[in-house]
Formats: structure tokens, sequence, C-alpha cells
């Protein structure tokens, strides 16, 4: 019965309050006071849930006087009764604001809110034990439907792999001898990544006025399940980490590298600069990871290597100066990197590993058969991702829908002069899955 409640709840789409004129401006100041208050409980909400699950609370730097006091640890029937009874009055809040007069700015912080309400809503009922399929995942935490590439096409994108790759064997056995040529030293890890994002930093400089005290650090790891990680402290700081866990390959250093700079860590920092310290909006002192939040996020982060660089230009870039750093051979870049663009969209079956695991369809050995099949994994990798999948669950997906999203906005909608104008519109405004199409309007206000 929950179930079909909260389902019910995140599925009807809420009404987008409309604009009277005929109202008196001091209403505007009305609103803004009521929103305020609003999300200064949605933090506090948002900070308690975290106690819950280590993951949720991604990055937090606003004031200590919204962090729980409590600290008891134990979920139960009465603290889930508590947050769900908190949520629901705040999204009652919400919605009784509808009357009021907006700008299109106010409207975009309006939905922001009452979809991470959504999203908060829904993981304590996940915390509490509720079951939902991968797809009620995808729309109530990260607002977002998807559309599943079929065997057929993956198998398509094999038989492409398979007339290109040098060598006897099956396609695995070749494309992994074929790309253990481009493996990169542990011992060169480090430089190597410091000089990928000292150009990236430069690249985004050209475009992106970031603040004054903008700066970051570069940390190498063990014993994680993700590859790289962007931890986001306020004021302009990140910390970067990257997971050798595993052997990094050398298209790997420019595509983590754009990934968490500007990636993350450049949209981090302007959305902190320009909505949380300039606006005073202390929603965005706050990153959830398990909202909508993390498709924006993520699209920027798979996007980024693409806007810095063209495809020669990277191309050029790390035959220049990334391969002789890694010590690598150069004269088998072009086919190196026209095997890694197959590889990309190969990349879809993630999704498809992550969804028919979760649903309890495939057995652990038929999802690490599966990945090892079609992303062409080897039997630790595959099981490293298999583990992000039990621990970040349908989270995977916001890469490729992330990806898919920002740059269809980016691309297919502006001329390629207005590329960089776009992103700083995206990374500076308070948007979803659902309203990023309303970018354009944005600048407005």
């Amino acid at each position: 019965m929950k179930k079909i409640i909260l389902i019910i709840l995140l599925l009807v789409s809420f009404v987008f309050y409309n604009c009277s004129e005929k109202k008196e401006k001091i209403s505007i100041s009305k609103l803004e006071l009521k929103m305020n208050k609003i999300a200064t409980e949605y933090v506090r909400l948002a900070l308690e849930i975290g106690m819950f699950d280590k993951n949720f609370i991604d990055a937090y730097y606003g004031p200590d006087s919204l962090k729980p006091q409590s600290k008891d640890l134990i979920f139960s029937q009465t603290v889930f009764e508590h947050l769900d009874k908190k949520t629901n009055s705040l999204l009652d809040e919400l919605e009784s604001l509808s009357d009021f007069p907006a700008n299109e700015l106010e409207r975009l912080r309006y939905n922001f809110l009452y979809k991470q309400l959504l999203a908060c809503k829904t993981k304590i009922y996940l915390l509490n034990g509720m079951n939902l399929t991968f797809d009620e995942e995808l729309k109530s935490l990260y607002d977002i439907e998807i559309d599943y590439k079929d065997e057929k096409y993956f198998d398509s994108e094999l038989a492409k792999l398979d007339n290109i790759l040098p060598g006897k064997g099956s396609i695995y056995e070749r494309y992994i001898s074929f790309r253990n040529k481009f493996q990169v030293p542990e011992s060169k890890v480090q430089e190597i990544f410091e000089f990928a994002i000292k150009e990236c930093r430069r690249r985004t400089n050209d475009f992106i006025k970031l603040p004054p005290n903008e700066r970051f650090e570069l940390k190498l790891v063990k014993g994680q399940t993700w590859s790289a990680y962007n931890w986001f402290k306020g004021n302009s700081f990140s910390l970067i980490e990257i997971n050798t866990d595993l052997p990094i390959y050398v298209e790997r250093d420019v595509d983590l590298a754009a990934h968490e700079y500007p990636g993350h860590h450049v949209h981090h920092t302007m959305m902190e600069w320009n909505i949380y310290k300039r606006r005073n909006w202390i929603e965005f002192s706050v990153y959830l990871l398990f909202s909508p939040q993390s498709v924006i996020a993520e699209g920027i982060a798979s996007y980024a290597p693409e806007i810095l660089f063209t495809e020669d230009e990277r191309i050029q870039f790390e035959k220049e100066f990334i391969f002789p750093l890694a010590g690598l051979d150069t004269s088998q870049v072009e086919l190196y990197y026209e095997v890694m663009s197959i590889i990309n969209k190969l990349n879809y079956s993630l999704n498809n590993s992550a969804k028919n695991y979760l649903d309890g369809n495939w057995s652990e050995k038929r999802t690490i058969d599966w990945i090892k099949k079609y992303n062409l994994k080897t039997e630790d990798s595959a099981k490293k991702f298999l583990d992000f999948i039990k621990t970040y669950r349908s989270y995977v997906v916001n890469y490729s829908a992330g990806y898919d999203l920002i740059k269809y906005i980016i691309e297919e909608k502006n001329s390629k002069s207005d590329w960089w104008k776009v992103l700083n519109q995206i990374i500076s405004s308070p948007l979803l899955p659902s309203t990023l199409e309303r970018i354009s309007d944005v600048s407005k206000n």
C-alpha cells in the first residue's frame, strides 16, 4: 500500500504555478521569504536523512547550525514516521505557494525544491524497506525515464569492433590484448593527471570566469568502488581522488581529468558562487547524491571532454603530450580511438546489467558475464562494477542519460559559438532533467 501511495505521489505531475501580474509586488518578497524558510527546512531534512545513508549527502558546505544534533544512527519506524511527516509538510507548504506571482527563475527554484523533496521522500521509504523497480527508482529519485538498447544493438557494435581489432582470437581476447598496450604505468598516473587537468583548466578559463579563490587538490587512492571522485568542500575547493585499484588506460587520463575538472568541480563551484552565495539560496549548500541533481552533474562531467576538445584536438594533445609522458607508442593512436568510440557506445549495456541485476532477473554470475561480453571488461573490472551497482544502485544510469541530455541541450539546440555560454548557464542555474529545456529563459531573470 505504501509503495502504491508513493508511486502515485511521485508520478502524478504537480502543478507549475502561474504568474498573476495583477497581484501586488509585495507578494514577490513574501514568496521569497516563504521559499527561504522551506529551503532551510529542506536542508535540515536532507542532513537528517544522511545520518542513515553515508552516501546520500555528497557535499555540504552550509552552516553547522543546520546539522542534526542527534547522534542516534539507528533507523526505526519512529524515525521513518518523523521524516515522512516532515517531508509531507514541506511538500504541502510548497504547494500552498502556487498562487504567488513568480518569474522564471523562481519557478525553476520551486520545481527544484519539489523534485528534490520527492527524492528525499523516496529515500525515506527505501530506508524503511520499500522495494521499487529499477525504472521506478529512476523516476522517483532522478526525475528521468530511459530507453534501453537491446542485444541487437550491442551485437552490431561488437561486429564493428571485430572488423578493426588486430590479432587472432575472440573479440574479448583481442580487445584486452590491444588495450593493454595503452596502460599507464602506476608510477606515472599522478604526473599525467596533473598535466591533463592543467590543460583542461587552461581551456576552461578561456570561457568561464571562476571565483578568485577557486582551487583543487589531486590525490591517488585505493579500495574504492568508483574510478574517480570529486569531493567538493565549499569555498570553491575540491578534493579530486583517482582510484588506482585497477589499471588506468591512456584515454582515461583526459576523460577523468575533464570529468572532474571542469566537470564536477567547476559545476559545484559555480552553483555555490552564483546561487548559494550571491542569491543566498540555502538549498544549494547541500548536494544529494540520490536526487535529480546528479543527472545534471554527471551529464556535465561526462560531456566535459567534448566541449573542451574536438576529436582531432584531443588526439593531437594526447599524441603530443600524454602518450610520451606515459612512455607509450603513438603509432596506433588513431586506431585506438576508433576502438574506444565503439566501446563508448557499448557502455549503454551497463544500464541493462544494473536494471536486470537490481530487478532480480539476473544472478551475479550472469551480470558479470554480460558486462564482460558487452562492455569487454576484465573479470576484476566487471566485479568492481557490480560492486558499484550494489552500492549506488540505479545511479549508474546518470552517466549515459545525463550525457545524452546535456549534449542534446548544448549541441542540438544551439550554434557551436554558443555552446560554452549555454554550459555556463546550466552550471549556474537551479535546473532539473525535466526543466533543462527551459535554459534559454533563465538569462532573462
